[in-house]
Formats: C-alpha cells, structure tokens, sequence
C-alpha cells in the first residue's frame, strides 16, 4: 500500500500503534529514509529533502569519556542518577488528567485533551499547544501545570521523515487546526470557537513536522515552538562537521523572530553525540552564533536528573543544554514541559481559565 494513500485519520492510527509501545520503544533506531512508501507527486520534493535528513536519534554512540559502549548503542538504559528518585524518564508516573478531558478522537489527526469546562473567552478564542511524538509522555508533565490551553498530540513513527513526509501537504495541518476548532465548537457550545494562539511542541523525531508547518502559510500562525532535545541536522561533510544549513533555515528563522520578541522558542539539547549526523548540541551551538551569541555556563540540577551545564537568552529564545548521554537523558527532556507550560506559555498567553 502506497504511504499517502492513507488517510489522516489512518496515519495516525498507524502512529498510535507505535506510541503505545511506549517512550522507550520510540527510541529504537530507524533511519528516516527506511519507508518503503512511495509518495504522491505533490510530496516528491518534501520525501527527498526527507530522506536526506536523520532519523532523530536515539540509540547513539557514546561518545563521552571514559565509555566503552557499543557503537550505535546508548550507554545504559537504566535510570543510574540518584537524583531521578527510582523514576525512569521514559516511563514516569501518571498523573491523571487533572481538569482536563480523557483523550479524544475528534481531531482530523492524531487526538487532544481540552478543559471539561472553560478554556475559551467569550468570543470563542481558545489556545492551542499541537505536539509531535509522545502524546502520552507529554501529556503527563502537560497536565502538571495547564490551566486551559488545548494540547493535540500526534505519533506518526520514529524517524524524522515520517513526520516530515505526513505534514508536507499544507492542508493537512489546516485541517486538523479546523478540525480541532470544530470539536472545540461542539464541546463548549460555542460556535465561534477559534485558535487564540498556536504553539508547535515537538520531542526527538517530531522536529520534522514542524519544519514543514513552518515553511507553510499556517506557519505564520505560530507563536511558539517548543524544541526538546529535537532538532538535528545533516552533514554537508561529516569530516569538518559541517552542517547543511539548508535543512534548518526556517528554525534559525524563527529564532531571529523571538530574538526580537515576535514569538516564543524554546530549545533544550542534551549531550548525546549521534552517528552520521549532527547532535542538537551542535545544532543548538549554530543558530546561537547565528545569532552573534555565546552560550554562558552553568549548574543547576533540574528535573528528572538532568544537569543544566549551559544556557542562552535573548529577547524570548531560550536555549538550556544539558549532559547526559543514554536513553533516560533522551527522555528526560520531556520533563521540561511542565514549566515551559507554567513560566512561558500560559502567562505569555494569558490563558483562559479551564476547570473541572
């Protein structure tokens, strides 16, 4: 069966599939390329940029000193750092939904929670928080600390391509914001319901989608973006590390964008040295110097035992990196999102209250 003969609603099922595997199981590696789908005309361009682009990493080699791992394989699994209290950071507890709904199909892709009641002004604008590989991990720091804003979640495989290649037809996107306004119209009563402001939020692989979204139309929408230890890049020449540009023009964009204050975004990148391709420290390094900065050191434990080693600010881009080199770094940066909510977007947003 050819890939994008699939409906939206059938990718996405097909995505689902994969996530409730688990964070963990999202982490086995998968080139982006290794699709043996064959794409409609229009997203020829889209798959081959694809294609050429990593797979988000995930069983890197450890590269740090003093490991011996296997090559292509992440250092331990095991959640070792004694400040993670017992918690794996790629199966942490559940807390509920708080005041939000369970998870509803009502989207054209992938599924969202919204408040049970409130959430929306009177004139029906409501704020939105579409999210990229990891529904159910995100979901869980989400509800920690939203207090109205609508989150979509969305899996569509492990590599990048995949979610490069489901997003590369701009109505895609499109539909599923007037799909999800539709079900919001139908939930709260309210037939005005509308998006207020629009953030894309992705981890490891999701990136791809939001590069796609961001050099669309409805990209233009965007108020924020949330990077958690996502966004990677080729090499033009993996011997001199350099990096192809081309492929994150569009992320260093924005970054200029909340530099100035005209948007919010949020980069985090862990230690992890991937193989064949660039890490997101790397990545992370280019747009600040893009950018005519220098990241500052520092120290701080933050959540789920990672270890802030140095950050950069200006205007509203924030960039945190982080050691750690093994699958629970991986998925500790999920953990971020609790206070991104809390500190960054809904008080940036002014959300309208939800409750139970």
């Amino acid at each position: 069966m050819r890939f994008f003969s699939l409906s939206s609603k059938s990718l996405y099922r097909i995505g689902a599939l994969v996530s409730l595997l688990g964070a963990t199981s999202l982490l086995a590696s998968l080139p982006a390329s290794a699709e043996d789908a064959a794409p409609k005309p229009e997203a020829q361009e889209a798959k081959k940029e694809a294609d050429n682009k990593p797979a988000v990493l995930v069983a890197p080699k450890a590269e740090s000193a003093g490991a011996e791992a296997p090559k292509g394989e992440a250092k331990s699994s095991a959640p070792a750092k004694k400040r993670r209290g017992g918690i794996h950071p790629c199966m942490t507890p559940d807390p509920g939904f708080g005041i939000y709904d369970r998870w509803s199909n009502e989207p054209s892709i992938g599924q969202m929670i919204a408040p049970k009641k409130g959430g929306i002004t009177k004139n029906g604008g409501f704020d939105l928080v579409v999210h990229f590989h990891g529904h159910e991990p995100i979901r869980k720091e989400f509800v920690k600390t939203a207090k109205g804003s609508v989150l979509v979640g969305i899996d569509l495989g492990i590599g990048s391509g995949a979610y490069a290649q489901g997003f590369a037809t701009p109505n895609t996107f499109t539909q599923l914001l007037a799909s999800v306004e539709a079900a919001m119209a139908k939930k709260t009563g309210n037939p005005k319901a509308h998006v207020r402001k629009l953030a894309l939020s992705s981890w490891s692989a999701g990136y791809g989608a939001i590069e796609q979204i961001l050099r669309q139309p409805a990209g233009k929408k965007v108020d924020a973006v949330i990077l958690l230890d996502s966004l990677h890049t080729g090499y033009t020449d993996e011997r001199s590390k350099a990096l192809k540009t081309q492929q994150i023009d569009v992320f260093l964009d924005y970054a200029k964008r909340a530099a100035k204050k005209q948007g919010f975004m949020f980069l985090s990148h862990s230690s992890i040295i991937p193989p064949g391709y660039a890490s997101t420290t790397e990545v992370a390094s280019y747009v600040i110097g893009e950018l005519k900065g220098k990241p500052k050191k520092a120290k701080r434990a933050d959540v789920l035992g990672l270890d802030l080693i140095r950050r950069y600010d200006k205007g509203d881009f924030h960039v945190r990196g982080y050691t750690g080199d093994d699958k629970p770094d991986h998925c500790a940066h999920i953990g971020l999102m609790a206070d991104i909510v809390r500190v960054h977007l809904e008080a940036r947003w002014k959300t309208p209250r939800g409750k139970s």
